[in-house]
C-alpha cells in the first residue's frame, strides 16, 4: 500500500446529483424544484426571519425597554471584603490589582466600592468608584478613598 493507490472505502462516497441535464438524466425538467412559486425560480433567497408570510417572531412579540449605550458597569465590592483582604494579606492600602489577585475582580472589570460592613482599620481604597455611604465609611476611621 502507498499513497498512489489509496481510495475511499467502497460504498462511502457518492457521485453528485446532475440537476438540470435533460431529460433522459431523469433530473431535468423543474431540476428537483418542484412546480411553480417562488422557490423554483432562479434568484430566490428567502429574506431573514420570513415565516412564508406568516406574521414574524420578531414582530408578534411586544417591545419595550432600551440599552443605554452609554452605561458603565461596574463590579461591586463591598467594605466587608475589603476588610477582610486587609487582615488577611495585612495591607496599608487596597488596590484594584490587590482585588485582581485575591480573584474578587477580573482585570478588564471596573471596581466600585459600597458601604455594606463595616471598617476597622485605618485603610487607603483605591477603586474607580465609591457609594457615598462607602467613602463616608472610609473616612470615618481615618482611612482615604482615592478614585481611580
Amino acid at each position: 500500500m502507498n499513497l498512489s493507490n489509496l481510495k475511499p472505502a467502497e460504498g462511502s462516497t457518492k457521485s453528485r446529483k446532475r440537476i438540470g441535464r435533460g431529460p433522459g438524466s431523469g433530473l431535468g425538467g423543474t431540476s428537483t424544484r418542484g412546480h411553480k412559486g417562488a422557490k423554483s425560480r432562479s434568484g430566490y433567497s428567502k429574506k431573514i426571519g420570513f415565516e412564508g408570510g406568516q406574521m414574524p417572531l420578531q414582530r408578534r412579540v411586544p417591545k419595550f425597554g432600551f440599552k443605554n449605550i452609554n452605561r458603565v458597569e461596574y463590579k461591586a465590592i463591598n467594605l466587608d471584603t475589603i476588610q477582610k483582604l486587609a487582615e488577611a494579606k495585612q495591607l496599608q492600602c487596597v488596590q484594584v490589582s490587590d482585588l485582581v489577585a485575591a480573584g474578587f475582580v477580573s482585570a478588564a472589570q471596573l471596581v466600585k466600592v459600597l458601604g455594606n460592613g463595616t471598617l476597622t482599620t485605618k485603610l487607603d481604597v483605591q477603586a474607580h468608584a465609591f457609594s457615598k455611604s462607602a467613602e463616608a465609611a472610609i473616612e470615618a476611621v481615618g482611612g482615604k478613598a482615592v478614585k481611580l
